[in-house]
């Protein structure tokens, strides 16, 4: 083991760190005094996450590498020996109607959205259980209710609210918490990353703000506190939970 960190010190591993919610949740856990690994495809979205925060080390790793979940956790355990929060951030959205959907399209959103999930915390698991560990999925409130044209990202994220209720009762008696948080309208470059024009943007944001009862955009630095909460602990008790975090949509 080659680590800097006291052993007080809590471990956390964040995907989709590179930018929006992943970003914000790793500099969040960096100035609450953990040690985090920044994990994403690219490397220099990776060196801008970590800027200024010396707690934080970039790891550029593709998360739907058949070897990608295994890359992880061997560099978290030669580094640091523990890990106490895995953080299940990354996601991507390929929007398209059932009419319109190719093999290819949904296989990319499964793959990132549900299968790495799945393969990093089961690799993650001796560590996880080693420490009393934490895993933090991230869902999607919009999972909730129907969303015409994006329906294979919401699916894929309602079965990790069912994978986040199911690991909770299997893993309870390992003494590992799984927790989750369901995003509503935040401001993140998703969009961007999904291709959407600049006006076709400013229509999703209109009908966000039309279903959002606060009547305002999310930042990722909210829901970055929600994960902090989830996984602190303080919330021992706290299990197979998924919270909204999305200004009371789907209540609304």
């Amino acid at each position: 083991m080659n680590s800097t960190a006291p052993q007080s010190v809590r471990i956390v591993a964040v995907t989709g760190a590179g930018s929006g919610i992943g970003r914000a949740t790793a500099r969040a856990f960096a100035d609450d005094g953990a040690h985090v690994v920044a994990i994403g495809r690219r490397s220099e979205p990776l060196r801008e996450t970590a800027a200024g925060h010396c707690r934080i080390t970039p790891l550029p790793v593709d998360i739907t590498a058949e070897d990608g979940p295994q890359q992880i956790v061997q560099s978290v355990s030669e580094t640091y020996g523990r890990l106490d929060v895995l953080v299940n951030n990354a996601g991507i959205v390929r929007g398209g109607t059932l009419g319109k959907l190719t093999p290819q399209l949904i296989a990319a959103q499964v793959a990132t959205n549900l299968v790495a999930p799945i393969l990093l915390a089961q690799a993650a698991l001796p560590l996880l259980e080693a420490f009393g560990g934490v895993i933090v999925n991230v869902s999607t409130a919009v999972g909730q209710r129907a969303w015409p044209g994006n329906s294979i990202y919401a699916a894929t994220k309602v079965a990790l609210e069912l994978l986040t209720r199911s690991w909770a009762v299997e893993l309870a008696p390992r003494g590992i918490r799984v927790v989750a948080v369901a995003p509503g309208a935040i401001d993140t470059p998703i969009g961007e990353h999904q291709g959407l024009t600049p006006e076709r943007m400013a229509a999703v944001r209109q009908w966000q703000l039309a279903h959002t009862p606060l009547a305002r955009i999310g930042r990722p630095e909210e829901v970055a506190w929600a994960i902090i909460q989830l996984a602190a602990p303080a919330a021992s008790f706290v299990t197979g939970v998924v919270l909204p975090v999305d200004g009371g949509a789907v209540v609304a």
